[in-house]
């Protein structure tokens, strides 16, 4: 290699771990900007809430609570969790035949919250609206002497009348009733109570689910449905027919778990195949109405059995234990890098410094973005990246060693060497990552903190070897003390395992 092509790689180096620094500085502002300064802790770690979620059973429907039924309730709840993003929640059944339970623990003070979410049976339906009324109880008498609209005997509109909604105990929701029945329903607020028509497109013909903020009118959020070809085709029969109806039967009720969320009257035909909730939503109620929708209904309903906080105490013993034998782990990986590489082993010791800092700034970030939480199987995923880290540059600098036995020089070599190692990184790094992600999608609870530690510190270590470790032996390389294999170098003749031959100086090109 050139002296001149040698010079310019060298000073590129520079630039390069000066960039990498500066990015790392960047992204420290960055986090103590958003107030990212402590790390989200997993259920193992700090504690958190556990809530039991009992099958409801109705009218001595048993047969309804299958372990089939409660499987699929612990999939999409699992589902709806790991939508809110990376953190180490538990869902799991528990108990045999009727008295199966869902256990549902979930790090942190948001934990009331998640539970209160993936509790929702999130049963969607639009019916049309035969009679809508004031949310208060009615005359008996003025009910009988009423006009009832087609599809409402006397005995439902008995019903209705007596309902009210202004009571709280008559807004829970979680039963809808049978699709193809007519029903009486409040609205979320107990303003309105309905007589609906038995429904003509159901949540399961919802293809997309989204919360969007109305910009222009500045009204809120709202929630913005799509339709699969089925329900489009349905929507637009049941706008097309509404739009010729008088009042209120021109009103479609979007009704969800047995309470009407909204119910807007239908001016013209909606064939488009999407559809809006509406209902002076804040932000976070859009967007977990959308991520429940989104992921289906659950097969049954449940009630909120014991909630319970959970303590961290065995985690915290755990983690100290951990971050014992982590920092060990870190100081004997120093060690025999000082050891056996010498001068050279500053190298190691500053990549892995690097990689540390980038690590710790990743968990403090992501923490932010998206709600990654720090378990024990994490920390174990990291300290496991340690290991990764070692093998990259000891594979560089073997491989550096081999190129300056063949009597290259030591900035030649270490080109050359570079060439011939990053493969083996980059397939090693590769592995890693294969088993990470394998891990994360097949795997479930603390498995996946550990498989996404282990893909995120993989990400880590080429980023750190690329753009930390080369340059900076790049950059070491012109030094003297190294080049002309010093002892303490780790490219002397004896570190080298060579007979120096008369008259030639180690690193000189044969």
């Amino acid at each position: 290699m050139s002296a001149n092509k040698i010079a310019n790689t060298q000073s590129k180096a520079v630039r390069t771990i000066s960039i990498l620094l500066l990015t790392i500085l960047a992204f420290t502002g960055v986090a103590f900007v958003l107030g990212a300064t402590s790390f989200k802790l997993g259920l193992d770690l700090q504690g958190g809430t556990s809530v039991t979620l009992q099958p409801r059973i109705e009218d001595g429907q048993t047969g309804k609570v299958t372990s089939e039924a409660i499987d699929q309730a612990v999939a999409i709840i699992r589902q709806r969790v790991n939508s809110l993003g990376v953190a180490e929640s538990e869902v799991s059944a528990q108990g045999t035949g009727v008295n199966r339970q869902i256990i549902i623990s979930v790090p942190g003070e948001t934990g009331r919250r998640i539970v209160d979410l993936v509790g929702q049976t999130a049963e969607l339906r639009f019916r049309p609206v035969l009679a809508e009324g004031a949310g208060a109880a009615t005359s008996v008498t003025d009910a009988a002497n009423a006009t009832l609209p087609a599809g409402v005997t006397p005995e439902l509109n008995a019903q209705f009348a007596a309902l009210d909604c202004t009571k709280p105990e008559n807004r829970q929701g979680g039963n809808s009733g049978s699709e193809s029945a007519t029903v009486i329903s409040c609205d979320r607020g107990g303003v309105s109570k309905f007589i609906l028509a038995p429904a003509e497109v159901l949540g399961r013909q919802v293809s997309k689910a989204s919360a969007v903020i109305n910009t222009q009118s500045a009204s809120g959020w709202y929630v913005v449905l799509d339709f699969n070809g089925e329900g489009t085709t349905k929507f637009g029969a049941m706008t097309s027919r509404l739009t010729g109806l008088p009042a209120p039967q021109n009103q479609a009720a979007i009704v969800l778990d047995g309470l009407v969320y909204s119910a807007p009257r239908i001016n013209e035909a909606i064939n488009a195949g999407t559809a809006q909730i509406t209902g002076n939503f804040t932000q976070l109620e859009a967007q977990d109405l959308a991520n429940v929708l989104k992921y289906g209904a659950l097969p049954l309903a449940f009630d909120r059995g014991e909630v319970q906080q959970i303590s961290p105490s065995l985690g915290a013993d755990q983690l100290h234990g951990g971050l014992i034998a982590g920092g060990l782990g870190l100081l004997l990986v120093i060690a025999y890098s000082m050891l056996y590489y010498r001068g050279l082993g500053i190298v190691s010791v500053g990549s892995l410094l690097v990689a540390s800092v980038i690590a710790l700034l990743s968990f403090l970030l992501l923490g932010e973005w998206i709600g990654f939480t720090l378990t024990l199987a994490g920390i174990a995923g990291a300290i496991v990246a340690i290991g990764i880290t070692a093998d990259s540059f000891i594979v560089y600098f073997e491989r550096i060693r081999d190129e300056v036995r063949e009597g290259k020089s030591l900035k030649s070599a270490v080109e050359t060497g570079w060439a011939r190692a990053r493969r083996t990184v980059i397939v090693a790094d590769a592995v890693s990552m294969i088993a990470a992600v394998m891990l994360y999608f097949f795997a479930v609870g603390g498995v996946r903190g550990f498989a996404f530690t282990l893909g995120l510190t993989t990400v880590i270590d080429l980023i750190v070897v690329f753009f930390f470790t080369k340059p900076l032996i790049t950059f070491l390389a012109k030094f003297t003390f190294f080049n002309s294999g010093h002892k303490l170098s780790g490219f002397s003749a004896k570190s080298l395992g060579i007979v120096q031959k008369p008259g030639l100086q180690t690193g000189e090109e044969k």
